[in-house]
């Protein structure tokens, strides 16, 4: 048997959602207000000093309209 293990970093995902928010045509305030959070939690999630919670993350991606499997680096 073969396996193959993946791993996925949190550093990477982090990155690849800072990319997507950036990309977007909202402010953060505006994704804040549509999530129900503080702005400065979308600048941390730009910083890359925090990672939202799976909920948060759920709904962050649609408001992006991005594949939370692209973002966690499930994508091939």
């Amino acid at each position: 048997m073969c396996y193959f293990i993946i791993m996925i970093l949190l550093k990477d995902m982090q990155k690849r959602l800072r990319e997507e928010i950036r990309a977007s045509s909202l402010s953060q305030k505006e994704i804040a207000q549509r999530l129900g959070i503080n702005p400065s939690t979308v600048s941390k999630y730009l910083r890359q000093d925090k990672f939202p919670a799976i909920d948060t993350f759920a709904n962050l991606c649609e408001i992006l309209d991005v594949s939370a499997d692209d973002i966690l680096g499930l994508r091939k």
